[in-house]
């Protein structure tokens, strides 16, 4: 059995039909459209962890 080499068609992450070159990486204006707002309307989050970056004077402590 051989083993096509070709690459997957992309696919639209909103729809999921062929991806438009003009509009990749989505299908259309209106996917694109979407997707935006999704991310303005914070239903997209990229979680955060805070971490202490180690320097001096940054939790109300003064520098010596």
């Amino acid at each position: 059995m051989a083993r096509s080499l070709r690459k997957p068609a992309a696919r639209c992450p909103i729809c999921k039909a062929a991806v438009v070159p003009e509009h990749r990486p989505f299908c259309s204006t209106r996917c694109a459209d979407v997707d935006l707002s999704r991310w303005l309307g914070e239903d997209y989050r990229i979680p955060a962890v805070e971490q202490d970056d180690g320097l001096p004077g940054r939790d109300g402590e003064d520098e010596d």
